[in-house]
């Protein structure tokens, strides 16, 4: 199939959208869907597409190849996939599809929204696709339910919400997933972190010790939480925790949890919380929750100080201070009237690593900060930053420049990776030393 971007200068004036929407009455008037369903897909398609081919050619309306091959996608989008949206998912360069309204459709290519010229015929086209959507998934979409979470067969995430509380219309939102989900590697030569923080963050995560990253929507969580869990060693049990289910871990003793959404009774649903706790009986060596955010984060401090250390997770926040306080939110969330120094305790003990991550103003993704929590102090958390990234400005081409450079800490945790056989140079963490400029981060 097409992308949009390849389609995009073909003109798409109101007599050609007619003639595409007389062809697609006409296709459906004449397939036999029962044994359209029985076909093998790919002779199906050829099928059909012979048959566009022959209405086209009786239709008296000139037409150029480009607008033939046009109506062809289109009309196979239609029925084999989700219309309009087909180029977009198809296009490896968009990562976030946003439909405002039926003729308003934005996307995040390379870090920055842009229009697209990809648009609905109208909010009843818009509500069928989305309809094709999550009655894949065994959902559905209503006045009665007018908000739903879905994923595509590709594990992209779906978003939908309709009238009435959506006022224009509807809107659908699709976070894409990475079929290439990035390395290390990857994230140095984008200049996102340096060598020296991805070598002290594989040695972080081998020696076991638990982490937490923090950012905004956005910032790459998922995506930085996928590298390092790539550092587990492949003798070890790990059981995912979701969401919606967007880690792509490559090892092969993983077993992947997704929560469940209430049925339209109200019943039946199962959260993050109640899949966190049964974890624990599943033998794990490692818990990885793609993102605590409610009262899961309590049995998660609690596995992370019973020895089931080494365990992963993402928080929204805009700072590793931020970070902590949310986690002290969540437990509350949980319904368990504990002192407020209890809490924090609980805190301090169990998480070792905050990783702050941040989307810039150019659409480039980083490291931030690298901070370590170190204990109590009556009853504030103390944690010191191991390293940080210095913005100093905006080139002449709009992209942000700064630096990657150590505080000159030596982080406590240090012992720790020695004892594991981690052996780390100790002039990384020497701030008078030249560190690696980055030139930009990864999109």
């Amino acid at each position: 199939m097409k992308t949009a971007t390849q389609y995009s200068g073909i003109p798409t004036t109101a007599e050609f959208q007619h003639l595409k929407a007389s062809l697609h009455r006409t296709v459906l008037d004449r397939l036999n869907l029962e044994s359209l369903q029985q076909m093998d897909r790919e002779a199906a398609i050829s099928g059909i597409r012979s048959l566009i081919t022959d209405l086209m050619n009786q239709e008296m309306t000139p037409l150029s190849t480009a607008e033939r091959r046009l109506i062809i996608d289109e009309i196979l989008n239609e029925i084999f996939g989700l219309g309009p949206l087909e180029p977009l998912l198809a296009d490896p360069g968009i990562n976030d599809i946003l439909v405002n309204t039926y003729d308003q459709v934005f996307v995040e290519r390379d870090g920055c929204l842009e229009r697209s010229p990809v648009t609905f015929k109208d909010d009843n086209h818009l509500m069928q696709i989305i309809d094709r959507i999550v009655s894949r998934v065994g959902r559905r979409i209503d006045e009665s339910s007018p908000m739903v979470d879905a994923r595509l067969p590709d594990g992209s995430r779906v978003n939908a919400i309709i009238p009435p509380l959506s006022i224009d219309g509807p809107h659908l939102s699709i976070r894409k997933f990475r079929k290439d989900a990035l390395v290390g590697e990857d994230l140095i030569r984008y200049g996102s972190l340096t060598a020296p923080i991805l070598e002290l963050l594989a040695g972080c995560v081998k020696a076991r010790l638990n982490v937490l990253i923090s950012g905004g929507t956005g910032a790459g969580k998922t995506t930085l939480l996928n590298v390092l869990s790539s550092y587990i060693p492949p003798t070890e049990r790990i059981v995912t925790i979701e969401d919606s289910a967007e880690l792509q871990l490559r090892q092969e003793h993983v077993v992947r949890l997704e929560t469940r959404p209430p049925n339209i009774e109200g019943e039946g649903q199962i959260t993050q919380r109640q899949l966190v706790i049964n974890s624990l009986r599943m033998r794990p060596d490692r818990i990885v929750v793609g993102e605590v955010r409610g009262g899961e984060a309590i049995d998660m401090l609690q596995a992370m100080n019973t020895g089931h250390d080494g365990s992963l997770t993402t928080i929204h926040a805009n700072s590793p201070r931020d970070a902590l306080a949310r986690l002290e939110t969540m437990v509350a969330m949980a319904g368990f009237q504990l002192p407020p120094r209890a809490v924090k305790e609980q805190v301090a003990s169990a998480v070792n690593l905050v990783i702050q991550v941040a989307r810039n103003s150019d659409g480039t993704r980083r490291l931030t900060s690298l901070s370590e929590i170190i204990g109590m102090e009556e009853d504030v958390i103390t944690m010191q930053e191991i390293f940080l990234y210095e913005r100093q400005g905006i080139d002449d081409q709009g992209r942000v420049v700064g630096r990657f450079r150590p505080t000159g800490i030596r982080p406590r945790f240090a012992d720790r990776l020695r004892i594991a056989g981690i052996l780390l140079p100790l002039e990384m963490f020497d701030e008078t030393l030249p560190q690696e400029a980055p030139v930009r981060g990864w999109r």
